[in-house]
């Protein structure tokens, strides 16, 4: 299973392909696609967005569905997709 990601032109943050051509920034709101053909399929779609200046840069990820919970099977994107693995504290962002 796979999704596309890219990131939102405007502000740079990290967005899912969802239904209808739209960019969400839930991966849990994004389309999945369950054969090559249909990845290919959606990068072309994804490729419209670049064109009208809307994302920069959409590929593939691999991701898994366990309970109805999407995870991308790489630590990268789980970290593009959750942001940091970390919290940030009030001690750690003056210091």
């Amino acid at each position: 299973m796979q999704m596309i990601v890219a990131s939102r032109l405007t502000d740079g943050r990290v967005v899912f392909l969802a239904d209808g051509v739209r960019w969400v920034e839930s991966i849990h709101d994004g389309l999945i696609a369950e054969s090559a053909e249909t990845t290919a399929g959606l990068l072309e779609v994804a490729q419209r967005s670049v064109d009208d200046c809307r994302v920069v840069d959409p590929y593939a990820i691999d991701v898994t569905v366990d309970s109805g919970q999407r995870r991308p099977k790489l630590l990268r994107e789980a970290i593009r997709a959750f942001g940091p693995s970390i919290a940030a504290t009030a001690d750690s962002k003056g210091s």
